[in-house]
């Protein structure tokens, strides 16, 4: 039985950290599923920076079909969820379905993978983040302490069920670590 896969995010994803998660999960053979506040074509983003700007910029990129309401979702379905960044986290975290999905797979122990701005979505779930270590973008290091947990340095960190990740550059080890995870979570 092939395994289930749950992305979670919305418009202003990191396009490279939506794209390379999904089709690296559909390679793999498992039935991926991305949910969104509303079921429609996502506005995906690039970020990248430029010589002399202080911060990244943000450029429109690729649009996306989500597949599924947050509303929809049914966390129990699934073998382990993705929670790319960009600038999704800031804005679906507000949507009332997405913690009770989050929590669900900390609870239960499953595989999940944030990477970037993905710290901002665990944030809705202080109780399971304190005492917890992982990486993400430096700009959220200040919600990671925030929430109780130890912000580690390194660009890719495992700990448990929790792969986390700093940034796009970082995805070839945050999808092996994540595909590992999920593998021995048989």
């Amino acid at each position: 039985m092939s395994k289930k896969v749950l992305i979670v995010t919305g418009d202003a994803v990191e396009a490279l950290e939506i794209f390379y998660p999904y089709y690296r999960c559909l390679e793999e053979g498992y039935d991926v599923t991305i949910a969104s506040p509303s079921v429609k074509k996502l506005h995906t983003v690039s970020h990248d920076f430029i010589e002399g700007t202080e911060t990244y910029v943000e450029k429109p990129a690729y649009g996306l079909d989500s597949h599924l309401a947050f509303a929809d979702v049914n966390p129990a379905e699934y073998d382990g969820l993705i929670i790319p960044g960009g600038r999704a986290p800031e804005y679906i975290r507000l949507t009332e379905p997405l913690p009770n999905i989050i929590r669900h797979f900390f609870e239960e122990n499953k595989p999940v993978g944030a990477i970037c701005h993905a710290a901002q979505v665990l944030s809705t779930i202080p109780d399971l983040m304190k005492g917890r270590e992982l990486t993400a973008y430096i700009a959220c290091k200040p919600d990671v302490t925030a929430f109780g947990a130890t912000y580690i340095f390194e660009t890719l960190h495992t700990e448990g069920n929790l792969v986390s990740g700093h940034a796009w550059p970082d995805l070839p080890g945050f999808m092996r670590e994540f595909i590992n995870l999920i593998e021995s979570d048989k």
